[in-house]
């Protein structure tokens, strides 16, 4: 606590004097940009990993960077995500997963939780999705490249989730409003983008050159149901960098597989039979 202390004295004494007339202009009203939904985990923050200024982010954290389906619940998410679409009239929604994420551990053993942790337990049931997809389709996983594979699933699960609200769905249906999947590694400081039309997730700064990107910092969106084609081991993927093409080396999940072998990872993820 001392040390909160010692750090809000300086904040007004440094930044918040120096920067008056940016408070000025933020107490009369908000208008961010974005509403960036991620995980309560205290090794991220939305505005530093973007160098999003004061006022551009409106933020959704909790565990697991999970958002009930629409009527599941009457939480807070449902009203922050209601009230930025409608009132503050947000274009562009980034769902924000990240590496070693404690609340998907959770989900790989929820009935361990039930006694311990019972509200952590119903949380995650909301994520159930994300857990029989995993369960069903990828039970030759194990340890660490399973959880990359449920912390992966899970955002795309989100972001289904997402598309259950009128608010959004309308939205979308309007060419209004742009949704992004993105995962964050802590041990790189590096964000992995979703991207449609590879079905992967890529280095967020491989997808477009410098002069390409604009202050959005953001990759192209994900506006339909769509499915994944690779899993990866960092450590193998890095090993085997040298022997692969800029564009493989790109892909996230990966691992060095065959293409049978790719066929049949992610199939559970098929689209088909979901509503448009």
């Amino acid at each position: 606590m001392k040390k909160l202390i010692k750090g809000l004295r300086e904040f007004q004494s440094s930044y918040f004097s120096a920067n008056e007339e940016l408070f000025e202009q933020l107490s009369h009203g908000q208008k961010p940009r974005v509403l960036f939904i991620t995980c309560s985990d205290s090794r991220i923050d939305p505005n530093l990993i973007t160098q999003a200024g004061l006022g551009e982010l409106f933020v959704i954290r909790n565990a697991g960077n999970i958002i009930p389906p629409f009527g599941a619940t009457n939480g807070g998410e449902g009203a922050t995500i209601e009230y930025a679409i409608q009132a503050l009239d947000i274009q562009q929604i980034i769902v924000c997963g990240h590496s070693h994420c404690g609340a998907m551990k959770g989900l790989m053993k929820l009935d361990s939780l039930r006694v311990e942790m019972p509200l952590v337990h119903d949380w995650l049931k909301y994520t159930e999705a994300t857990r029989r997809l995993v369960k069903d389709n990828y039970s030759h996983y194990e340890g660490e490249e399973l959880l990359e594979i449920i912390i992966a699933e899970n955002v795309l699960t989100q972001i289904e989730n997402l598309r259950t609200y009128p608010v959004i769905r309308s939205k979308l249906h309007q060419g209004k409003l742009s949704i992004y999947a993105w995962i964050y590694q802590i041990e790189t400081g590096e964000i992995l983008s979703y991207e449609p039309q590879k079905h992967a997730y890529v280095l967020l700064q491989n997808q477009l050159s410098p002069s390409k990107i604009d202050e959005t910092l953001i990759s192209p969106p994900l506006t339909s149901n769509v499915e994944i084609h690779f899993t990866k081991t960092q450590q193998q993927a890095s090993q085997s960098s040298e022997e692969l093409p800029i564009s493989a080396r790109e892909w996230f999940p990966m691992t060095v597989l065959s293409p049978e072998q790719m066929e049949r990872i992610y199939r559970g993820s098929g689209t088909k039979n979901l509503p448009q």
